[in-house]
């Protein structure tokens, strides 16, 4: 097992990286505080793993809600669930939450627990790639609205996240995948390296080779440790971590929550936003082709979804945590490994963009 440290004072916390770790009742007790624990998983991860986690916390006053799976169900109405077992059991601002599952789990977990007597303590155990490399660490956390994803929330810190490599043995392909959309990311943003040894072991990630499968999570785990210890709540460079998400967050509102997996969205989302960078001078056509082909080669879609027009892309892009004043802005690519801070654009090569690239 291996640790990283997210380095953030008095909210410092350890990220545990390593296989067969679940079965380490101490990595989750030593951050308990209380006797009061709730575990909130959903129904594709209780039956896999719920068992496995309780067994580690038999001493333990300990409640489960199990949520319904999916991207569409992380909303305030669904959240109101957790607040419900919190309440009906008498649970103190002492209690711990445990978030058992992938990116959505984390999120509305997270949120409750920042919520509930505003504020009890929760930790992380991701069961996707996706959750693993980027949504568990950070401690950004939040609920989509029908106007926009992630557009209620909370900065709150969990107090350690507790990553097994084993649970993606379990992981469909797809979501396998997407979470490969954001290890991507990290190399494009800040570590051209690790996007140059991605190309060359892909291959292994995606048959799961143990040996790769922890060597990526702890890249990328390492890399935002880094970035979030600098700039916890994205006031600087912390926003270079949305590369693709501006586009990708749109398709997602735009189609229908669930329509994409997230990690979906952004790999159309990065293309996009690699195509924009051309446009600007920034990236030449070779760079960009070599993002499309590695994308690609990971097998995640590369083009937007034709019936969302360009109008639509932009009115749906005018709801984003980066705009300023009512500016759409961007993380861009100013190379490969090298991610701008937000920029905007001329609406005329923003447009585009959106009517020629993947048309």
């Amino acid at each position: 097992m291996n640790e990283i440290q997210v380095q953030l004072g008095e909210r410092s916390y350890p990220i545990y990286i390593g296989a067969g770790i679940l079965s380490q009742p101490e990595l989750l007790t030593q951050h308990i505080k209380s006797k009061q624990v709730v575990i909130v998983t959903n129904e594709t991860v209780a039956p896999l793993y719920l068992d496995k986690v309780k067994q580690q916390l038999q001493q333990y006053q300990l409640e489960v809600v199990i949520l319904p799976d999916g991207e569409q169900f992380k909303s305030l109405s669904i959240m109101d669930t957790i607040f419900d077992a919190l309440l009906q059991a008498r649970f103190s601002r002492n209690a711990t939450l445990i978030a058992l599952g992938g990116g959505v789990i984390g999120d509305i977990s997270g949120f409750a627990a920042a919520c509930y007597q505003r504020g009890i303590p929760f930790i992380q155990i991701p069961t996707t790639l996706l959750a693993q490399v980027d949504s568990s660490v950070g401690g950004k956390t939040g609920v989509n609205h029908a106007l926009g994803k992630n557009m209620i929330g909370a900065f709150y810190q969990p107090q350690a996240v507790v990553i097994d490599v084993t649970v993606l043995e379990t992981l469909d392909d797809r979501q396998l995948a997407a979470g490969v959309a954001e290890v991507i990311k990290y190399g494009l943003i800040r570590d051209i390296e690790f996007f140059t040894w991605i190309e060359a072991n892909l291959e292994k990630i995606l048959a799961r080779d143990q040996a790769s499968l922890i060597y990526i999570i702890e890249k990328s785990c390492q890399n935002k440790a880094d970035i979030v210890a600098e700039d916890e709540k994205e006031s600087g460079i912390r926003a270079i971590l949305n590369l693709g998400h501006t586009f990708g967050h749109a398709i997602e509102t735009g189609s229908g929550y669930g329509t994409y997996l997230h990690g979906e969205a952004v790999a159309i989302g990065t293309c996009q936003a690699a195509d924009l960078s051309r446009r600007l001078g920034w990236l030449t056509d070779a760079e960009v082709e070599r993002i499309i082909h590695i994308f690609k080669q990971a097998g995640l879609p590369v083009e937007p979804p034709t019936e969302l027009l360009a109008e639509t892309f932009v009115d749906l892009m005018s709801v984003d945590k980066k705009n300023v004043d009512g500016d759409i802005r961007f993380i861009l690519l100013e190379k490969i490994g090298s991610a701008s801070l937000p920029v905007g654009v001329e609406k005329a090569q923003l447009l585009e963009t959106l009517n020629e690239y993947g048309r």
